[in-house]
């Protein structure tokens, strides 16, 4: 009979959270598959846990497959885990995993922690719908290019940020999802300097900016999913516009321009005039 492949959830900080499955599974099979075997030797350790180590991480995935492979088509078991958390989100596995499955060989999860649903868990946005992206684009320009993608998505959305882009992506998401929209971020889970902020993006950001231990460790960023404006609502810019003429001229004349500058419905715009006169 061939062996059976288990992707094998670990602590994202706190030891405590490792599952007795977990350490079952991990005492027992015949090697482990580890994103990084330094870090994961340390976790063994911890535990008193003496099964051999394999670096299975993304440079290397699609080549030590087949190695898995030969070991789980003769009859042993294989534990896949990553550096924290579970394997596969935002971390390597993908291959094996899909390898394993094509084989015939039974894959079983051994479910535990998870960055991304521990944060939404404790955030207080929408959790009935919500969007995973993992770690948005490096560079400026493909993640303005992704944002704008995702700047009408009605679900929760969340990410991952590594510290070092923190505050360039914090900014992008103020510049297209708009200083208003709702945030929270997520940061250092399960361990001794665990925070939760939420705030709009323009004041997270400048919150972040201001203080440079929200800076460390990683993050996981959950934005409010998009809302369409209410049928009578008047934009925030042509408010602007309006507000500015009304300096100038009569209430009347002032909605009237607002309006032709604008293109929101002149009603509107008078309506707005008087309860900001009043």
């Amino acid at each position: 009979m061939p062996g059976m492949l288990y992707v094998v959830a670990t602590p994202i900080g706190n030891l405590d959270d490792i599952t007795a499955r977990a350490l079952r599974v991990l005492r027992e099979v015949a090697v482990i598959a580890a994103e990084d075997t330094r870090h994961s030797a340390r976790l063994l350790q911890h535990f008193g846990i003496t099964t051999p180590l394999v670096a299975c991480h993304e440079h290397n995935e699609r080549d030590q497959g087949g190695r898995f492979l030969a070991r789980l088509q003769g009859g042993e078991d294989v534990a896949l885990i990553s550096d924290a958390g579970t394997p596969l989100i935002s971390d390597p596995g993908f291959h094996l995993v899909r390898q394993a499955r094509a084989s015939g060989i039974r894959v079983v999860p051994v479910p535990g922690p998870c960055a991304l649903i521990a944060a939404l868990s404790a955030a207080g946005l929408p959790s009935d719908r919500f969007v995973f992206e993992g770690f948005l684009p490096a560079k400026t320009a493909g993640r303005l290019a992704r944002l704008e993608q995702l700047k009408e998505e009605p679900r929760t959305l969340i990410f991952y940020e590594a510290p070092h882009r923190l505050l360039d992506c914090l900014a992008d998401l103020e510049r297209i999802m708009g200083a208003d929209r709702l945030a929270v971020m997520a940061r250092e889970l399960t361990k001794a300097f665990e925070t939760f902020q939420g705030l709009p993006l323009g004041e997270l950001r400048a919150w972040v900016a201001a203080d440079g231990n929200q800076q460390r460790g990683e993050c996981v960023l959950l934005v409010a999913g998009w809302q369409a404006p209410a049928e009578n609502s008047v934009p925030a810019a042509a408010l602007r516009v309006l507000e500015l003429l009304l300096k100038e001229m009569p209430l009347k004349r002032a909605a009237a321009l607002a309006a032709e500058i604008t293109g929101v419905r002149k009603n509107l715009l008078y309506q707005a005039a008087l309860e900001h006169q009043g």
